[in-house]
């Protein structure tokens, strides 16, 4: 089967693999779309944390049951996606109902190998039922579940103010699920062009470019001299994370969605004197899953609008490297196999 392997930073390769064995508890996918994220292009960059060379990526994944591993409820032929952070199921988180944050977690595409080749195997129990959603859709939910994830960590409540730092797809999954949450959110972002695809697309009615000098003014204005009671950081960018503490209200909550490798540095006694809560959001939960997959039902997001870029298996190696330069446009490229 048709593989392609990350070598090193910058470099990808296809490869002749044999099918995958598959483990006793385990379901075979044929995948069918491979939705492209920043864990990937970051890998691709080599300033992804927590990264080994070489790797297959991909985690954003839909595919056609081959195999359901013994699965209730699944059938050879069912569209499905599935849940990539594979659990010990044994250590503090998982036995606290944290298996997104399990101390041995083995994340496809990251920790493991995942889906950018023909065929899968992954544990059964990871399985997601399609529900009628199509292979695009079901690709989708992954990262929006992250962002479904980081808004459920922030407790959002109707009518406050919620301020997402960061305008690429996991901010925008941020942003769907604040709103549904009864949020008011704020977009912040250097790159116009995503600004501009948060207002028309999403109706975010707010919107602030970052690199204005008065950010913290319109925030003010925007806020009746508030400020948001909830940050979202979906950038995994030190600056714009250490910038972001400014921000917060008195009493507010400041929620980490995104990773960096570096230091969080900020000022004790202004986040002291606002009784503040830092909390990360890693990954997502079965619960968080749901909660798209049924807002999708409902009408409530329409993931497909992200969709600016589609691509063919064969065609990832030479195209890959396009969807790091902002001028390109990208917010999901979508990679499709037959």
């Amino acid at each position: 089967m048709n593989t392609l392997v990350c070598l090193e930073p910058g470099q990808f390769a296809y490869q002749q693999r044999p099918a995958p064995t598959v483990p006793a508890g385990h379901a075979l996918l044929k995948i069918r779309r491979i939705g492209i994220c920043g864990t990937d292009l970051h890998a691709y960059e080599g300033t992804q944390p927590f990264f080994a060379y070489p790797r297959v990526l991909g985690h954003e994944l839909a595919g056609e049951l081959v195999d359901a591993g013994g699965a209730e409820g699944f059938a050879p032929g069912d569209a499905v996606t599935f849940i990539p952070y594979f659990n010990c199921g044994t250590c503090v988180a998982c036995r606290n109902g944290l298996p997104n944050c399990c101390t041995r977690i083995n994340v496809a595409g990251v920790h493991i190998d995942g889906g950018m080749t023909e065929l899968l195997a992954v544990p059964a129990t990871a399985l997601v039922h399609g529900h009628g959603l199509s292979y695009d859709e079901l690709a989708l939910v992954e990262p929006l579940a992250i962002g479904a994830h980081g808004v459920r960590r922030a407790g959002v409540r109707p009518g406050e103010f919620v301020l997402v730092v960061g305008a690429g797809p996991i901010g925008l999954g941020v942003m769907e699920f604040a709103r549904i949450a009864g949020g008011r959110v704020i977009a912040l972002d250097l790159n116009q062009q995503r600004l501009d695809f948060c207002r028309e697309k999403l109706g975010v009615e707010h919107t602030l470019d970052a690199a204005a000098s008065d950010v913290l003014e319109q925030l003010r204005t925007l806020t009746a001299g508030d400020m948001p009671t909830v940050v979202i950081d979906a950038t995994g960018s030190q600056r714009a994370i250490n910038n972001a503490f400014q921000y917060l209200a008195h009493g507010g909550r400041f929620v980490l969605v995104g990773l960096q490798k570096g230091d969080i540095s900020f000022s004790h006694p202004e986040f002291h004197k606002r009784e503040a809560t830092l909390m990360s959001s890693r990954n997502a939960t079965r619960e968080d899953f749901e909660h798209v997959i049924a807002s999708m039902k409902q009408g409530l997001v329409d993931p497909t609008t992200y969709i600016t870029h589609r691509v063919a298996f064969s065609k990832v190696q030479q195209e890959f490297a396009s969807w790091l330069n902002p001028q390109t446009g990208v917010i999901k490229a979508m990679v499709e196999l037959a």
